[in-house]
């Protein structure tokens, strides 16, 4: 099992821990890892994108001059691409870019991320900082623990109060247990993670 540094609500070094294997020691399955990203992030294209053709154009119901005799180009519209103010060709289209991520595919890329983090060092377990409601007493806690560069914290539902504390601190990411994110998980900062949400992660992911 991998052990990992362990931190008490103070943030002073509490000593080291042993992390269930099954979520926090398999091999890194790096195709999955990608398809799990690629997929949250097509889930959080909008799709909106939008563009006028020459048939949503407004205008051009009639000839802009004789088709012949003038000396110019024949035109049949005003609506027409080739005019300022025309319609667009081939533009963009609202669409729906999700993907849909099989969900054992999904719970497999996560304990990846998970294991992976471990394996590198960059993931701590704190004590349970549910008191904790302040943002000024949060970024004190983070930075001596040394890990008040970008971290990502994992907490529980229990701990409301901590987590928009944390939320407010900048650079942070505040993540609940119950819906994790593979692509946060995968940015460089360290992965704090607090007692409670080590449980819950260990039943979702540990059977």
């Amino acid at each position: 099992m991998p052990k990992i540094q362990t931190f008490d609500a103070t943030g002073a070094p509490a000593g080291e821990m042993e992390l269930p294997a099954q979520v926090f020691g398999i091999r890194a399955r790096r195709p999955v890892l990608h398809r799990a990203v690629v997929g949250e992030m097509a889930n959080r294209r909008t799709g909106t994108h939008s563009s006028l053709t020459r048939g949503d154009v407004r205008g051009g119901g009639r000839k802009p001059w004789r088709q012949k005799g003038t000396g110019r180009a024949r035109a049949g519209s005003r609506r027409s691409p080739l005019w300022t103010g025309g319609g667009i060709t081939f533009g963009p289209v609202p669409r729906d870019h999700s993907q849909s991520i099989p969900r054992k595919e999904r719970r497999l890329a996560l304990r990846s991320a998970l294991s992976a983090k471990a394996e590198a060092g960059r993931l701590v377990v704190i004590d349970s900082p549910g008191a904790l409601s302040k943002t000024k007493v949060v970024a004190t806690l983070l930075r001596t623990m040394g890990a008040a560069d970008r971290p990502v914290i994992v907490t529980a539902s229990t701990e409301a109060a901590f987590a928009r504390a944390a939320a407010n601190v900048r650079g942070v990411r505040v993540m609940d247990a119950r819906r994790l994110s593979v692509r946060d998980l995968l940015t460089p900062g360290i992965v704090v993670v607090t007692k409670p949400a080590l449980t819950v992660l260990t039943e979702v992911f540990g059977a």
